[in-house]
């Protein structure tokens, strides 16, 4: 094992005789960052669900897009960049070695014209990113083979209907919902997993009709753990006025004491694997430090992925990925390193959007090529030598092997998932070199109401309502109404992006944290700070107590 400096936060970080190995397979140089900051790296390079409107620089037509109007990039929509009506090849460099291959990089970004958004095969969903083949969705990312799915994100467990405000869940009929799987019918669940009519619970399977309740397995009528008759637990959840925004309020807050204080959590969520370390792991083996991850084998470093092996330090890649490496927004590739959403790819270098390729180096918006470096064709001896050159050159410039620098990414650090999960503040993000956005999409004092209302008059939809936190202003769609009224639940009083963080501050962390377990006192490493839930069993005192 060897430690070294981080260039970034100067921190210690360690790098095992594994990752030496690992490295010489796929010949490039260890990192000289430590892995927290080579993920704020790749976050920094994914915005997902910042959205404006303007015009394409295709076909002129007003866009939904990920990048502001007054990005200096030139942007299609999706109808356009995946047409054949331009030839990305026509942008071609040719590489200079008297100077560095960032810089020359950068100028390649600026010329080639960049997808405006991720969305395919999709009806009436304008409003989402990094989806397809869904009908009726609305703000919403990450979400595939679903329909009527709103302020929602990564439902790709399984395909979702009738969704509003869930986070990593599928099902039909679900509201603030958050990794559930296969459940109907069910409201402000985590963790749920074939469960039906559950409400403010934790840490369910297979169970019906249970209410405030956690770590319960096939269970139905049970009101805060406790098992009653059918007739006695209709009673109490009768109780409850639950269109009442007050009686909302005091059942999400005693929601949110059930986890901190009463629920037990296992130090990291990991189910159907061996040897792993890391949370919500499914169905995985052999991978360290892996976070929101399913059928992962022998990975290291790897956040939000499915079917992936033989890879480390990716984000957002999988469905058939191997040997991929300091990369993000990746899918069925192979021998694939430093590259930014690309599909259907192999023995790829940066890559930044290119898809059904093999054998480019450093190339944008490419598709069904091979042999191409900076948009060039080449033949594979021109290739093959080229390649080696440049890497040469980067190596000695010690810009060679890593993920590409975030002052490069497209976007401000506050448009991208690193605020989201890594927040930092504006003059934190500029004393790095980093991008801002200043001019961030939302009006604020435009509200028509004072107040969110408390009925379920069809009038709502026609206002501009303000959100209770941050002040930003948001509205009510017809179809909101409906499932409002429908489900009893209250208008809400906060706009989508403060909903999603509340989301996201009750999941278990992206990192592990040293503490000791509840039960039996023994040390562990839990994706749960102590500051963030009170009960945290090893994986044998929670199967004790719990399975």
């Amino acid at each position: 094992m060897e430690t070294k400096d981080c260039l970034q936060c100067k921190k210690e970080f360690s790098i095992t005789q594994e990752d030496f190995e690992f490295y010489e397979k796929l010949k490039v140089p260890p990192p000289t960052l430590c892995p927290g900051c080579r993920q704020r790296r790749r976050y920094a390079w994914r915005n997902e669900r910042v959205l404006y409107r303007r015009d394409c620089d295709l076909c002129k037509k007003s866009t939904v897009t990920i990048y502001s109007p007054k990005s200096p990039y030139t942007v299609y929509c999706p109808s356009c960049w995946w047409s054949d009506n331009w030839d990305p090849m026509s942008y071609g460099a040719e590489y200079d070695f008297n100077r560095g291959f960032f810089e020359q990089f950068k100028e390649l970004q600026l010329k080639v014209p960049r997808m405006g958004l991720l969305t395919k095969n999709s009806v009436n969903s304008d409003y989402t990113n990094h989806a397809g083949n869904n009908k009726n969705c609305y703000l919403s990312f990450g979400i595939f083979d679903s329909e009527n799915v709103y302020y929602s994100a990564n439902t790709i467990v399984s395909p979702s209907k009738d969704c509003i405000d869930c986070y990593w869940s599928g099902g039909e009929v679900l509201y603030n919902c958050i990794n559930c799987t296969n459940c109907y019918n069910c409201q402000y669940g985590m963790l749920l997993k074939n469960c039906t009519d559950c409400y403010y619970s934790y840490d369910l399977r297979d169970c019906s009709n249970c209410f405030l309740s956690s770590n319960l397995r096939s269970k139905s009528y049970c009101f805060k753990n406790e098992q009653l008759s059918k007739e006695e637990y209709e009673k109490k959840v009768s109780e409850y006025k639950l269109s009442s925004p007050k009686v909302r309020k005091e059942l999400y807050e005693e929601y949110k004491r059930m986890l901190k204080s009463e629920a037990i959590h296992r130090d990291g969520v990991i189910e159907n694997s061996n040897d792993c370390t890391g949370s919500m792991v499914f169905n995985s083996k052999t991978s360290t430090n892996i976070f929101d991850t399913r059928d992962a084998e022998d990975c290291k470093y790897i956040v939000v992925t499915v079917d992936i092996k033989d890879s480390m330090d990716v984000y957002h890649v999988g469905y058939s990925c191997e040997r991929t490496y300091e990369s993000q927004g990746m899918v069925r590739d192979t021998n694939v390193f430093f590259s930014h959403l690309c599909y259907d790819n192999s023995d790829m270098q940066y890559g930044d959007t290119c898809h059904n390729s093999q054998e480019l180096f450093g190339c944008i918006s490419l598709k069904k090529k091979k042999y191409c470096i900076f948009n060039t064709q080449y033949s594979k001896e021109e290739y093959l030598e080229l390649k080696e050159r440049i890497i040469k050159q980067m190596t000695n410039r010690g810009e060679y092997g890593e993920f590409y620098p975030v002052e490069m990414s497209p976007f401000g650090y506050n448009e991208t998932q690193g605020m989201v999960y890594m927040p930092m503040t504006k003059e934190e993000v500029l004393a790095n070199g980093w991008k801002w956005e200043d001019d961030m999409p939302g009006t604020y004092g435009k509200e028509t109401v004072s107040e969110t209302p408390s009925g379920y008059d069809d009038s709502i939809t026609k206002e501009v309502l303000k959100c209770s936190r941050s002040g930003k202003n948001y509205n009510i769609t017809p179809y909101e109404l409906s499932f409002y009224k429908q489900h009893k639940l209250p208008i809400p009083d906060l706009c989508p992006e403060e909903r999603y963080q509340d989301r996201i501050n009750l999941r278990p962390k992206r990192e592990l944290f040293d503490r000791s377990c509840s039960n039996c006192k023994k040390q562990v490493q839990s994706s749960y700070s102590t500051s963030q839930v009170d009960i945290v069993y090893c994986y044998n005192c929670y199967k004790d107590a719990v399975l």
